[in-house]
């Protein structure tokens, strides 16, 4: 019997000072930007992308 692949979770360090912006490109992408001019150029790529915290 074949074994089941696990599902990776990637996560980034924490790094003390650094104001992270959660953002959801699609239904099942997430990512952490450090600034608003960051999430222009990924909002050009992904017209849906919204700030979720």
């Amino acid at each position: 019997m074949p074994r089941k692949k696990k599902q990776l979770i990637l996560t980034q360090p924490v790094k003390e000072g650094l104001k992270a912006i959660k953002v959801r490109l699609d239904h099942r992408t997430v990512v952490t930007l450090a600034s608003m001019k960051a999430f222009k150029f990924w909002k050009e790529r992904y017209p849906k992308a919204e700030i979720i915290g």
